[in-house]
């Protein structure tokens, strides 16, 4: 059975666990993406996407460091590629997606994906993953947040 839903910040379509997602026009993409896992109780999911930005910040995790360095782009760049995906840390919605940018000069730049602001279209699959979740903790060697799958 299919489902459809609008809100102010997105619609979508779902057919079990698989969700066709578009975000709205001038919608941040991170945190639209979050709300929707939240309002939809997501806990585990892969994301794939394109669309288009007019702005993005974008990281790159320096591992002698372990610091985020950031980069802000403000400039109207096609979405060539959007993966990701879905968890729980401390019981709240985790998102772990990058971001490929193409540029009018057909360059790519491309990175942890901090931030983007849509400028045309955002559209998303957002495949649920069942069973049993993982969570994510904090690992001080790497300095990233990682899946923390049980001990048997």
């Amino acid at each position: 059975m299919e489902t459809v839903k609008h809100t102010a910040r997105y619609s979508f379509s779902r057919q079990g666990g698989n969700y066709i997602l578009s975000i709205g026009n001038h919608e941040e993409i991170i945190s639209a993406l979050g709300q929707f896992c939240e309002d939809e109780d997501i806990q585990a999911a892969e994301i794939s996407g394109l669309g288009a930005v007019s702005e993005a910040t974008l990281r790159f995790l320096d591992p002698a460091t372990k610091q985020y360095v950031d980069k802000h782009f403000e400039e109207q760049m096609e979405i060539s590629n959007l993966c990701g995906n879905v968890s729980r840390k401390d019981g709240k919605v985790y998102l772990h997606v990058h971001l490929s940018l193409g540029r009018r000069d057909y360059s790519l730049v491309g990175g942890h994906a901090l931030c983007a602001t849509i400028n045309g279209a955002c559209e998303l699959f957002v495949r649920v993953l069942e069973g049993q979740h993982p969570q994510r903790i904090f690992d001080p060697q790497t300095g990233l947040n990682l899946y923390d799958f049980p001990k048997i």
